[in-house]
């Protein structure tokens, strides 16, 4: 991907993505494999849309959030 922006690992939790996104002010993260690899991105609003599922946790990792898009 030749986009830019914050990049994080995508086995951060929501809850962690959600608090760098409001840390950084932005709308998006890109997300990145154990090779730092750019492998995707998700947004805030895909986040809250998850955040608010029915079996959502606390310990729900973004590969996962990812996935499920």
């Amino acid at each position: 991907m030749a986009a830019s922006g914050p990049r994080v690992r995508d086995d951060m939790t929501v809850e962690v993505a959600l608090s760098v996104m409001a840390g950084a002010r932005v709308e998006y993260l890109l997300l990145c494999d154990g090779d730092d690899q750019c492998t995707g991105s998700v947004t805030r609003a895909e986040l809250a849309v998850h955040r608010g599922s029915a079996t959502y946790t606390d310990r729900i990792r973004l590969r996962d959030v990812v996935l499920a898009l």
